[in-house]
């Protein structure tokens, strides 16, 4: 049964993160906002999300400074006008969180001082800049702003819903290049709906669930990525999938993040035989960019023919790694872990989708009144690889910059009259949901193997034929059944794997986080990778 069911709105925000929801309240004051949230609103990479925030907070430090780090972790290939727009609006977003109620950890003062911040230093960073709540930032910053998105009336979150797909105004009768809506599946009833909106805003994050080991929530599967190169936008640097070096190895926790705080505060990588490998590889250690660490690790559990390496804080006073790192402490505990007294097992993991849809400084796409910000987005900012809490500010940042956009246009704006139902007459449902389960496994095994942390262009060419290969059968799918759930994500994550192989196959190089034998070194000259879906026939 079909309802046909349609809610009107001013700005539709697509994801339910620090990028979806920070815009959401910077726009609700005059606008009304529906936000969709896949699974529970808290459930995206932001909730998971331990290192911090990155900002210049501390008198010694500059802007100029993040600027350089920023740029030297990209590899070279940072848009540099986008790395100092956000490094000179830093502090007054996370400010805003501030005053929104994230609690960061402060520094005892005396009464009469202002409130100083505990700033600590991760991987590429000359200074210590990184705002934490303990070890647990990302969730502190999700609850916080749910709380306050929960207490605004012009805002109503839309509790397990699926965006199918963007609508665009030549649906009406209009303009192909104008967004005015989506169609939206509700899990809850398992029917399609539709959105009509003046504005909307892609927050649905990155594309790692695309990778059979990875540190991301399920819900990270290039929903946004997918739907806005449908619609017809660019897509730039997906070849840069970021790997954190650290990733617990446990069979009872398979995608537990242990942060890049833990070697920022003097943990050591180390060889089983309890032998550190990291000086041997940059003169940086263990704080060298995650490119760099993630290779490292992967070179020597290759060499070794071993399944982990280790990650030792064990050196440090207990008092200190308990007070730190509590939540990492806990968790580990319950899994038979003490982190104060032996070293931790870990792995690599895909952790950050550093390219995405092409925005400009405003998170304006290709497509009217469609922006896209946080990790679904490019802005420039991570080059070949992200710094280590860079990602947090780019959502405050962007949500800050899409908001003032949205509001600057906002009397202009007008809602279309009635979009075409979803029509899903053709369609039965299914009783083959096993394929769908086959296919993705598959996917994400020869994805990890195939376009995984090193590279070569036989294993590119495998890569794409076999997506070729299930895009085609997911498509006959898609075409015969009811939707679901993970045929949603499935057919999403094939067309972000695709993209995320055409972008490797397109670079001749070895830069940040794409490494391949067969091109080792770097160009002299090198930018972004960008696809444009003008440039040839359309993909299921």
């Amino acid at each position: 049964m079909n309802t046909n069911r349609e809610h009107l709105c001013d700005v539709l925000v697509i994801g339910s993160g620090a990028a979806g929801l920070s815009l959401a309240l910077r726009v609700a004051e005059r606008a009304k906002v529906i936000v969709l949230s896949k699974g529970p609103r808290s459930e995206g990479a932001t909730y998971y999300a331990q290192g911090g925030i990155a900002a210049v907070f501390d008198e010694t430090d500059s802007i100029e400074s993040h600027v350089n780090d920023t740029n030297i972790a990209g590899g070279g290939i940072c848009e540099q006008d986008t790395v100092q727009f956000i490094a000179e609006n830093a502090k007054e977003c996370v400010q805003w969180l501030i005053d929104g109620g994230v609690p960061f950890d402060r520094v005892e003062t005396a009464k009469d001082e202002k409130p100083r911040y505990h700033l600590t230093r991760e991987g590429g960073h000359s200074h210590r800049r990184i705002l934490h709540a303990a070890d647990a930032t990302g969730m502190a910053m999700q609850t916080t702003l749910q709380d306050n998105v929960n207490n605004h009336p012009n805002i109503e979150i839309f509790e397990r819903y699926n965006a199918l797909d963007l609508i665009t105004e030549d649906k009406v009768g209009g303009d192909k290049n104008k967004v005015v809506g989506a169609y939206i599946w509700n899990r809850n009833q398992e029917h399609v709906e539709t959105v009509r909106a003046k504005f909307v805003v892609l927050a649905t994050g990155g594309a790692s669930k695309v990778y059979q080991y990875t540190s991301n929530p399920d819900v990270s599967s290039g929903d946004g990525i997918a739907m806005a190169w449908r619609s017809g936008c660019r897509v730039a640097n997906l070849e840069f999938n970021q790997f954190h070096p650290t990733c617990l190895f446990h069979p009872d926790a398979r995608n537990f993040l242990l942060t890049e705080a833990l070697r920022g505060e003097g943990a050591y990588l180390k060889r089983p035989d309890g032998t550190r490998f990291m000086p041997d590889f940059d003169e940086r250690e263990e704080l060298a960019p995650r490119d760099v660490v993630a290779r490292a690790i992967d070179f020597e559990m290759k060499r070794l023919g071993a399944d982990c390496m280790y990650l030792d804080i064990s050196h440090k006073p207990e008092e200190f790694i308990v007070k730190h790192f509590p939540t990492i402490h806990m968790r580990l505990q319950d899994l038979g872990i003490d982190m104060t007294k032996e070293p931790i097992p870990i792995v690599p993991a895909a952790h950050y989708t550093c390219g995405g849809v092409m925005v400009d400084k405003s998170g304006k796409t290709d497509l009217e009144q469609l922006y896209a910000i946080g990790e679904v987005s490019y802005t420039g900012l991570h080059g070949a690889n992200r710094m280590a809490s860079n990602s947090l500010l780019e959502c405050v940042v962007y949500a800050w910059a899409a908001a003032n956009d949205i509001l600057a246009k906002f009397d202009d704006a007008t809602l279309v009259n009635g979009l075409p139902a979803w029509d899903e007459s053709q369609v039965c449902c299914s009783d083959e949901e096993v394929i769908i389960q086959h296919n993705w496994h598959e996917l994400r095994l020869f994805m990890w193997d195939y376009m995984g942390i090193v590279r070569t262009d036989k294993r590119l060419e495998r890569a794409l034929r076999r997506i070729q290969m299930l895009q085609q059968e997911t498509h006959e799918y898609y075409s015969n059944f009811r939707v679901s759930n993970n045929l949603l994500e499935l057919r999403n994550l094939l067309q972000v794997a695709e993209l995320m192989v055409r972008c490797a196959m397109q670079r001749k190089e070895s830069r940040g986080l794409h490494y391949t034998l067969d091109y080792p070194d770097m160009l002299e000259n090198s930018g972004p990778t960008v696809l444009s879906p003008q440039d040839e026939a359309p993909t299921v």
